[in-house]
């Protein structure tokens, strides 16, 4: 719950930036949140979706289908071979040996609650000296959209009708806002004056 009159609104942390947060913490024997991270961002789901994850659903898979905990609407998910190999990364090192274990357990081998992942990205945003003012774990939500609209160049309104579908939003003006596009677009209009 948040404060009255408070900024809750996480925001977007840029591509290269999360995979290089990502290799850091894998690097630094931070292994689940590294595969945290990875999931969040390659997958766009919503935390309570990825907390729910087992290796069994990520391992020796090329696509993920889930339930979605807050729509309940099926969703398909292509798993890239890059992040398979880092799944695998994880795997190994953290000495799995139950694949039906939740991924996101904490050292009290219980699923990590929201609250407790934005403690912990509060300390990793400090820690790494993250260029975000609002990270959380909405943002890697957020990063997984701003990346696919980034790579679509022309395109880019054809990826916001597919990212307000795979978001389950009622239209891409939504997915605009959600994404933090339209307060930029919006902004941009100041700069069109001259002095």
């Amino acid at each position: 719950m948040s404060l009255k009159n408070s900024y809750t609104t996480s925001d977007y942390l840029e591509w290269d930036s999360m995979l290089n947060l990502i290799r850091k913490l894998y690097r630094d024997g931070n292994t689940r949140m590294s595969l945290l991270l990875a999931c969040g961002a390659f997958f766009g789901l919503r935390i309570s979706d990825l907390l729910n994850l087992t290796w069994e659903q990520l391992l020796n898979n090329s696509t993920l289908i889930i339930i979605e905990k807050k729509t309940k609407k099926r969703r398909i998910i292509k798993i890239n071979s890059q992040l398979q190999g880092h799944i695998k990364d994880c795997h190994n090192k953290l000495g799995i040996t139950d694949i039906s274990e939740p991924c996101f357990l904490s050292q009290k081998k219980t699923i990590y609650t929201i609250q407790r992942i934005n403690i912990l990205f509060k300390e990793i945003k400090k820690k790494y000296n993250l260029k975000i003012e609002h990270f959380s774990t909405h943002s890697m939500r957020k990063t997984f959209g701003r990346q696919i609209v980034k790579m679509a160049g022309e395109n880019s309104e054809f990826a916001l009708i597919k990212l307000s579908e795979l978001f389950n939003h009622s239209d891409t003006m939504t997915t605009r806002r959600y994404l933090g596009l339209r307060k930029e677009e919006l902004l941009e209009t100041y700069d069109l004056l001259s002095f």
